[in-house]
This record gives structure tokens, sequence and C-alpha cells, in this order.
């Protein structure tokens, strides 16, 4: 005879689609927008735009695999685990939407919101860090 399994801990949600969902349109759309620069904007844009667009594609590559790890990992799905997928979703959207856009010859204010999605970005890993010692401190508690 089985015992039934503990419920959920309060801290705890049900693993959500749409991190897995995210990591693979960045991905899709980051190893798109690494070819076209390599192949397309070359004879277009000047050196440092060019720079600007390798730079966006570098982050959002790097992290739609980020997101993919959060997404399959094993573990409970804690806010702070939520808030990590969330902030690197937005992370991604302006730090890598603004430099594309200043590279395709947007205003270079945008410049100025670019570090916004940096602060997003690092916010995801502080995130993942504050979940790990979450979730290693229930494992030695339970």
């Amino acid at each position: 005879m089985t015992q039934p399994s503990p419920p959920p801990s309060p801290r705890s949600e049900p693993a959500p689609s749409w991190p897995l969902t995210a990591a693979a349109i960045l991905g899709l759309l980051g190893v798109a927008a690494g070819a076209f620069g390599a192949h397309g904007l070359r004879e277009i844009v000047d050196a440092e735009q060019l720079e600007w667009w390798q730079t966006a594609a570098r982050y959002e590559q790097i992290h739609a695999v980020v997101l993919l790890v959060v997404a399959w990992a094993p573990g409970p799905w804690t806010r702070a685990r939520r808030i990590s997928a969330q902030a690197f979703v937005v992370g991604v959207l302006i730090f890598s939407g603004t430099l594309y856009a200043m590279a395709l010859g947007g205003p270079r204010v945008l410049g100025a919101v670019t570090p916004l999605g940096g602060l997003g970005l690092m916010a995801g890993w502080a995130c993942i860090a504050v979940h790990a010692q979450q979730t290693r401190t229930r494992a030695k508690s339970g």
C-alpha cells in the first residue's frame, strides 16, 4: 500500500508552460537575428551598429538557454523561480530589443533604456540564487 504524497509546499506553485515556450521563441529569434547580423546586415550598417546587433543576439541566445534551464529544471516552482523567468523574458526584450532597434537606425536615446534590460537580466540571476537557497533550506529541513 502506497502512502499518499504530501501536499505541495505553500511556497511552491505548479510548473507553468509559458517559460518553455518563451525560451523556444527567444532561442529561435536569437539564432535568426545572429544569422541576419552575420549575413544580411554587414553591408547595410556601420561597425558600431553591427556590434550592437551582435551583442543583442548573443545576450538573447544565452538567456534563452538559461530560461530553458529554469523551465526544465527539476524541483519546486517557487515564487523566486517564477520571477526569474519573468525577469529574463522582460530583460531580453528590453536589452536586446533596444540594441536591435538602434542597430537598425532607431534613436540613440534608446541606449539609455538598454541598461534597464540588463537590470532585468541581473534580477533573473539573483532570483535563481534565491530559489537555490530556498530549495536547499527546504531539502535540509524536510
